[in-house]
């Protein structure tokens, strides 16, 4: 009986590591753990109400009055800025890593835009956390360092006081990367952001399409992302990995 419970043994822990590697090689990728995603397959429990789901949450209770600004349909949602809204839409995501990636697909009208907004809440340098942004329009992209650009608290003062000195506008322009883009209205793409160190990669339809190397992309918490609207935009597949 020793030969046959031996090789059942060895069965089984043949197959336990293959499943485990198996499930391993599902979560993991080039570019890390996979911590979340979202493909938005589902719907309100009441219609009209505000209710995305997920962890997600939004700024429409203080800026909208509690209006529904973010709808969830046909397995996306449809984020709009309420006409009496004081500020453009945020939603919010948790985050938990140094370095790693977003990816989601998107689509856009004539004069919207898209930013993927990074932030750690628990920093007091800067308004708001704000760390860095990427933002999309059917004709341009921008990268942004907020921690050590326009959002930290010092650098406001200066704008707000003012100051057009050379030297403000030459750290403010340093901070920042633009590039043409030549995107198709309601056309859905896919955009992926990429942190590594102080290195900010975007890439759209699998081609970059620009990099910002700036020292406030290093902050070594990332706490939360937002999707910052300012008219009318859609969003699916979201999908968040941990490198470090």
């Amino acid at each position: 009986m020793l030969r046959p419970l031996l090789s059942l043994s060895l069965f089984l822990i043949t197959a336990f590591s293959f499943a485990a590697a198996f499930a391993n090689d599902k979560d993991s990728s080039p570019l890390g753990e996979l911590q979340f995603s979202d493909q938005f397959e589902r719907d309100e429990s009441v219609p009209g109400k505000e209710e995305v789901g997920e962890g997600w949450t939004t700024n429409s209770p203080w800026r909208a009055h509690g209006n529904q600004q973010v709808d969830l349909v046909d397995g996306a949602i449809h984020i709009t800025r309420y006409p009496t809204a004081d500020h453009g839409v945020a939603v919010f995501h948790p985050v938990d890593f140094e370095d790693g990636a977003v990816q989601l697909r998107f689509h856009l009208r004539k004069r919207d835009q898209l930013g993927v907004d990074f932030a750690d809440k628990e920093l007091k340098t800067v308004h708001a956390g704000h760390l860095f942004i990427v933002r999309v329009t059917l004709a341009n992209l921008t990268l942004q360092d907020s921690k050590t650009g326009r959002m930290n608290l010092e650098n406001r003062k200066r704008i707000a006081s003012g100051d057009k000195s050379p030297e403000l506008r030459k750290l403010l322009d340093a901070k920042k990367f633009t590039a043409p883009l030549n995107l198709t209205p309601d056309k859905w793409y896919t955009l992926l952001i990429q942190v590594q160190g102080d290195v900010l990669t975007v890439s759209i339809d699998g081609k970059e399409v620009g990099q910002l190397k700036s020292e406030g992309i290093a902050h070594p918490t990332k706490r939360h992302i937002s999707l910052a609207v300012e008219k009318e935009a859609w969003v699916d597949d979201v999908k968040i990995w941990k490198a470090k």
